[in-house]
């Protein structure tokens, strides 16, 4: 099979889909990998090394979407510098993996559909035990999560840990991470390691012992012991239950040096966990990193891609935190890649009775298929 990796174009996206590595692991099962020149420039990968793992590269992403079965990318189908869109540059059978965000993005999706495209979107792979290797969701979380703290701690005009010195002791700071899902257990590891006092919140009671094993302080409240789906996302829980939130969040800020909100909803709108009064519970000089900006945010008055001040309050934006660690989530995010290639081509066609295969795949054969989209965009 020929598989084509285009270079990434979405504005600040600097991972690439497969690395050479990876491009060697798939070329030993005979399978032929044509990149554009210049696709891992980004993530630190020349196009030598490329040549070197086996791969052909070749100097434009038309020829890649031309001569390729399966086209392997990271970002959402977009605009191409030539003026095409991507999803135009899409052969009809083609088949493509990659995120595809289709809430934000239904006229991309529909296009794709329409040119009978099979569309694999990596933020679809079910959250089973035998397909955490090809969640890339989890693995890019994770260092979203990291980097979040890291962004805190260089941002807060104080430091992070406990210091004695002979002009006194300096206490150390105390971090919030709201939402202890891969990217919130993440932050709490991270803050602990740079000595912070960590206090964690999230509504899900199956949680707490997560938290309090990487050594937060679980901030207690009455909470729904639905408040997950089967597939291990946080569910919208109702206003009430947001207010009680806030209640519990709110008691909390006046010593919160640094907060980290992680909390999505799956296709749906975040909470806004934090108010602009709440804001004003916090000392000046406190930063917020909202990891829920794009959609957006937990914050009042966040803004993606922005650091705004409210209040005294730095409230950081940033959105596609592991595309500030290219070369560790293109490592990832290419191991998720070539995992869930293998799962998909174990036999010679794709098989949509296999529960990888047919949760991940959102549309084929001319029509949008999973129910959850169709239901929302197709109209």
């Amino acid at each position: 099979m020929k598989i084509g990796v285009p270079k990434e174009i979405a504005p600040g996206e600097t991972r690439v889909a497969l690395v050479p590595a990876s491009i060697a692991a798939l070329a030993k099962k005979k399978h032929e990998v044509v990149i554009e020149s210049g696709a891992g420039l980004a993530s630190s990968f020349t196009d030598e090394q490329y040549e070197k793992a086996g791969a052909v590269v070749v100097k434009t992403a038309e020829e890649v979407y031309a001569s390729a079965d399966i086209i392997l990318k990271v970002a959402p189908p977009t605009k191409h510098p030539s003026g095409k869109l991507e999803a135009e540059m899409l052969k009809e059978g083609q088949v493509y993996v990659g995120y595809i965000a289709p809430f934000q993005n239904p006229e991309t999706l529909k296009t794709m559909a329409a040119r009978k495209v099979t569309v694999f979107a990596m933020e679809f792979i079910p959250r089973i035990t035998r397909a955490q290797s090809m969640d890339s969701l989890s693995s890019q979380a994770t260092l979203a999560g990291y980097k979040a703290v890291i962004i805190a701690a260089d941002m807060l005009p104080k430091i992070f840990p406990l210091m004695m010195t002979a002009a006194g002791s300096i206490p150390p700071a105390t971090v919030l991470i709201l939402g202890a899902g891969v990217a919130g257990l993440q932050a709490i590891a991270t803050a602990k390691r740079l000595g912070a006092r960590v206090e964690a919140f999230d509504p899900r009671p199956v949680v707490k012992e997560q938290c309090e094993s990487l050594g937060a302080t679980f901030i207690p409240m009455e909470t729904a012991a639905d408040a997950q789906t089967a597939g291990g996302y946080a569910k919208d829980l109702g206003e009430d239950f947001l207010r009680r939130e806030r209640e519990a969040i709110a008691g909390r800020l006046p010593k919160a040096d640094v907060v980290v909100t992680t909390a999505l909803i799956f296709g749906g709108v975040p909470p806004t966990l934090i108010t602009d009064d709440m804001i004003k519970l916090m000392q000046p000089g406190s930063v917020i990193v909202d990891l829920a900006a794009e959609q957006g945010g937990n914050t009042e008055g966040v803004k993606a891609n922005e650091t705004v001040e409210k209040h005294g309050v730095k409230i950081v934006g940033t959105i596609n935190l592991p595309a500030l660690l290219p070369i560790n989530a293109s490592n990832m995010y290419a191991k998720n890649l070539v995992n869930l290639f293998n799962n998909l081509y174990q036999k010679p066609e794709l098989d949509f009775e296999e529960e990888v295969t047919k949760g991940a795949c959102i549309a084929r054969g001319g029509e949008i298929v999973n129910e959850m989209i169709k239901k929302r965009i197709a109209g």
